[in-house]
């Protein structure tokens, strides 16, 4: 694991505690949001609202998940049109010097 993920884990577990979860809430939530910034999002949104039940906090995980799953998503598209603008721009020979 990342040096920075680890930070952002034990921060996050840290926030899990201290509204009387189990550390081990803090861990599955950290193994599923998975990057650092994901897990710094959901630090923060458990800092600034305070004591919530724990279907509350997996919705707002669950969310985090979907926002970051769309921008991958939204990054492989980029690319792949990036690379299909690519292959159409490519120089190519005219077909009147293959008559030749």
């Amino acid at each position: 694991m990342e040096l920075g993920v680890e930070r952002a884990t034990a921060q996050l577990i840290a926030a899990i505690e201290d509204m009387g979860y189990p550390r081990e809430f803090g861990v599955v939530l950290a193994g599923e949001l998975r990057s650092e910034r994901a897990i710094v999002r959901m630090t923060s949104y458990l800092r600034q609202t305070g004591f919530q039940p724990p279907e509350e906090i997996a919705d707002e995980m669950l969310a985090i998940c979907a926002d970051r799953d769309r921008w991958v998503e939204q990054k492989k598209s980029e690319y792949a049109n990036a690379k299909i603008t690519e292959f159409y721009n490519r120089p190519r020979e005219s077909e009147d010097e293959d008559g030749e």
